[in-house]
């Protein structure tokens, strides 16, 4: 089996073990995702099988969106309510316009301190690991994007609402959450997550768990809700070329620049045949189009 699954991530189990879902139910034991989910969050994370693990490493970084809930007046030590509480403050005075005008203000490129309980390295060693030890430590800022946040809801009696974010890579949610309460002076924590976009895929073309094994209970297969890898290379430029030029290509032979039509010949591209075929990655190089990557596709 070679290609894309877009799950829909249930709330309650990490990233690691849904894959582990994914390969027990697919019984394909090559699966890799990319995009972790913290096991509290929900939503797409996309699969990849079989020949399509190959790719991995050249998905390119893309922005994701996310639907959040969060309380107002609640600190906990890891920013959201899986975490220890820290403080409670009074929130009774912020209205929903005091609220809007906190969270707009932290559209555009904002900085953000990762948070503790996070998979980020220092010296070595992911920030949790040292979080659980009792120990917390300087961590330098780093820039984020957020494109757009939106409040949705507030019910201002008990302090609850919900968020629209759309960001970069590496924006932590509950940092920016946490962000907005401490601009509120009531502190902040966040009480769901949804990602409900990632690499151009939604929540409409997720699939959950049991709908998988649904499909292989059945015997249709998962055919239906496989994508094929290249979708999710989209950002990097097609080239097609020729039949002869394909067979050379898939044996991993480089191809003459000059014999091969594209707008763009630098950098890394797709590769096509002469029949619509996904062949598999190229980089550009002053003499020939070199092979990156070739698709090996597994029944």
């Amino acid at each position: 089996m070679t290609g894309l699954i877009c799950l829909n991530k249930p709330a309650g189990i990490s990233s690691f073990g849904a894959v582990a879902k994914v390969r027990g139910i697919t019984r394909e034991k090559k699966c890799g995702h990319t995009g972790t989910l913290d096991p509290m969050a929900s939503g797409v994370l996309p699969v990849l099988l079989g020949g399509a693990t190959r790719f991995l490493d050249y998905l390119p970084d893309s922005d994701k969106a996310y639907r959040a809930g969060f309380q107002l007046g609640t600190v906990t030590d890891t920013l959201d309510s899986t975490g220890r509480v820290l403080q409670t403050r009074p929130f009774s005075d912020v209205s929903f316009q005091a609220l809007q005008q906190a969270v707009h203000a932290f559209q555009g490129e904002i900085e953000q301190v990762p948070p503790m309980y996070s998979a980020c390295h220092v010296d070595g060693r992911r920030l949790y690991e040292l979080a659980r030890a009792g120990k917390e430590v300087e961590r330098p800022p780093r820039r984020v994007v957020i494109h757009k946040i939106e409040l949705l809801s507030y019910d201002a009696q008990n302090g609850t609402g919900a968020l629209d974010v759309l960001c970069s890579k590496g924006t932590y949610v509950r940092t920016l959450i946490d962000d907005i309460g401490r601009r509120l002076g009531c502190g902040a924590m966040m009480t769901a997550l949804t990602r409900t976009a990632a690499m151009g895929f939604s929540l409409e073309n997720c699939v959950s768990l049991e709908s998988l094994q649904q499909l292989r209970d059945t015997g249709q297969g998962f055919a239906q809700v496989l994508i094929p890898v290249d979708r999710a290379l989209s950002a990097y430029p097609a080239v097609q070329v020729s039949a002869a030029q394909s067979r050379r290509f898939s044996n991993g032979g480089a191809l003459d620049r000059t014999r091969v039509r594209a707008d763009r010949t630098d950098g890394l591209c797709r590769v096509y045949s002469d029949s619509g075929d996904f062949l598999g990655l190229g980089q550009w190089t002053q003499e020939a189009l070199a092979v990156k990557r070739i698709l090996v596709k597994r029944d």
